[in-house]
């Protein structure tokens, strides 16, 4: 009784797990809509991992969206690849991708993306040493 009463436990807690790795893996970012980048470079900068997640919304977005006939929304990714001795600033990378886009004398819509660095301060501005 014990021996069956383990394995059912086992096998249940083996359950659990394969569910909540499948789900960690497959977890989306949250995305903050955002009319331009700054607010996501700033939760970046405020992160304790360095990273934040935007969905690029209003007018601009609709016509860039509109003209390539994309498939997506834009989404900005920002990571931080190194945090400066200056309070609030760190080298970011930025990530703007779209799905989907149909582009003159390319056959089937994919995927583009820009992807740029930037020294990058809370107050907007770039550090004042990169050390």
């Amino acid at each position: 009784m014990k021996n069956t009463a383990t394995r059912a436990r086992s096998r249940f807690a083996g359950i659990v797990l394969i569910l909540l790795l499948a789900t960690r893996a497959h977890a989306e970012p949250i995305r903050t809509p955002v009319t331009d980048a700054r607010p996501v470079l700033l939760a970046a900068l405020q992160s304790t991992d360095g990273a934040a997640h935007g969905v690029l919304i209003g007018k601009v977005a609709d016509a860039i969206t509109r003209h390539f006939q994309a498939t997506s929304p834009i989404y900005i990714d920002v990571s931080t690849v190194k945090r400066y001795r200056e309070t609030g600033c760190s080298r970011l990378k930025v990530l703007f991708w779209q799905a989907g886009l149909k582009l003159p004398d390319v056959a089937v819509p994919r995927k583009q993306t820009i992807e740029f660095g930037i020294n990058y301060c809370l107050d907007g501005l770039p550090p004042k040493s990169l050390l």
